[in-house]
């Protein structure tokens, strides 16, 4: 191996108190995605694009937070370590010890947004859409994290930007840092589409429920790009990655969305802006 390879050495903590307790990178990362989550609505509602003042905001940034932490803990001991939740179900609370999984998480907002708008005179469509705009900000943070934690490391590779993460247990080989390439391809890249759709189209406004589609199926397919540099975390299922195979449902859910949305007359009384 090439001694030009860097070796990963990044410590995953900012503040580190003793061997489990500290101040984590890969939590500010989710209060990061948090905090610019609601500073995008914020400028929604400004703008006159969302009913959603800054009570609102914050109530649905609760909702939210719960639902992303808990569907997507859940999520990951499913789909990816089900023998290990199976035989010790208190995993599921040691946070500390990490696992999340981004299937989960949007499971999670869904019942998030479910809880948050079956009160309110809100379409849970049209909230849909809203969040599904500023969700890659907290893909982008999460991923920047993961390479933070070297973890969730690339295939072996030979590319001059490749990474020995022989620190966290991806051997003495170089990686693609592909925790690097899906925060640019499902963070900057889907947050740069589903701002132009939001700002420069009218489906927020026409078709709620079709943003939403939109984005399950970019981050399906972005996902599935991502996946080809990654090496699997769990074993593959009909010979795809579980990242890949579970983001085929993305696909047909989103697909089911934008059917919808598209054959549902224009919410008149749930236009903004």
């Amino acid at each position: 191996m090439p001694l030009a390879y860097w070796i990963h050495d990044l410590n995953p903590f900012l503040l580190r108190f003793n061997e489990n307790f500290g101040i984590r990178w890969y939590g500010l990362s989710y209060l990061a995605g948090f905090v610019a989550a609601g500073l995008m609505l914020r400028l929604y509602h400004r703008a006159g694009r969302s009913p959603l003042d800054m009570n609102s905001v914050f109530d649905l940034m609760t909702a939210l937070i719960a639902g992303v932490i808990l569907g997507g803990r859940l999520g990951y001991f499913l789909l990816y370590q089900p023998n290990v939740f199976v035989d010790d179900p208190l995993m599921l609370v040691r946070v500390w010890e990490g696992g999340m999984a981004s299937h989960g998480g949007f499971a999670g907002v869904v019942v998030a947004l479910w809880w948050f708008t079956r009160k309110r005179e809100l379409s849970m469509l049209q909230a849909g859409d809203l969040i599904v705009t500023v969700a890659p900000l907290g893909l982008f943070f999460g991923r920047v994290a993961n390479f933070i934690n070297g973890e969730l490391w690339g295939k072996v590779a030979v590319v001059p930007w490749a990474v020995n993460f022989k620190n966290t247990g991806g051997g003495n080989f170089p990686r693609h840092p592909s925790q690097l390439y899906e925060a640019g391809l499902e963070g900057l890249l889907l947050f740069a589409y589903m701002q132009v759709r939001f700002w420069r189209g009218s489906a927020a406004r026409l078709q709620p429920g079709r943003l939403a589609g939109e984005f399950l199926i970019a981050y399906a397919l972005l996902r599935a790009v991502g996946e080809t540099f990654r090496e699997p975390d769990a074993g593959l299922i009909l010979g795809l990655s579980r990242g890949t195979f579970y983001s085929l449902f993305l696909i047909v859910a989103g697909g089911g969305l934008i059917v919808f949305a598209s054959r549902r007359p224009p919410d008149r009384s749930a236009m903004v802006g």
